[in-house]
């Protein structure tokens, strides 16, 4: 029996392996998706009421702004008060730990952001704050 042996040729060497590499990559992009908290918006800009008690607090995971004129706004989206509620439960499947911001323009009525509080702590949300800005002391 004759044995041969194998030469290396040059299209043998020439490429290389980018496996381990893209590995890398594909795993650190996994985890940076994973790690990166993304930021929700609640869809307008309102004018908080000032308060002198007013402390900053960690950044909350729902966002939900009510404007002077009656209007709710989550993730983008005008909500009515009676959709609130939904809105915030289906939010949470994603989050199960987060907490609900209520930005409320300080035009607003009173009895409107009453609702709103109402409603989100009947989606079993019961780490609801209220936004306000700092106001300096006199």
């Amino acid at each position: 029996m004759r044995m041969r042996r194998h030469h290396a040729t040059s299209e043998d060497e020439a490429g290389i392996d980018l496996t381990p590499m893209l590995d890398i990559v594909f795993i650190m992009l996994i985890f940076f998706i994973v790690t990166s908290s993304f930021i929700k918006e609640s869809g307008i800009t309102v004018q908080t009421p000032s308060a002198a008690s007013a402390s900053e607090q960690p950044q909350g995971n729902i966002l939900i702004a009510v404007s002077p004129n009656g209007e709710i706004w989550i993730d983008r989206e005008q909500v009515d008060i009676r959709a609130v509620r939904a809105a915030v439960e289906r939010m949470r499947v994603d989050q199960p730990d987060s907490s609900v911001v209520v930005q409320a323009d300080k035009e607003s009525r009173s009895g409107l952001v009453i609702q709103v509080m109402d409603q989100v702590r009947l989606a079993g949300v019961q780490d609801v704050a209220l936004a306000a800005t700092a106001a300096e002391n006199r």
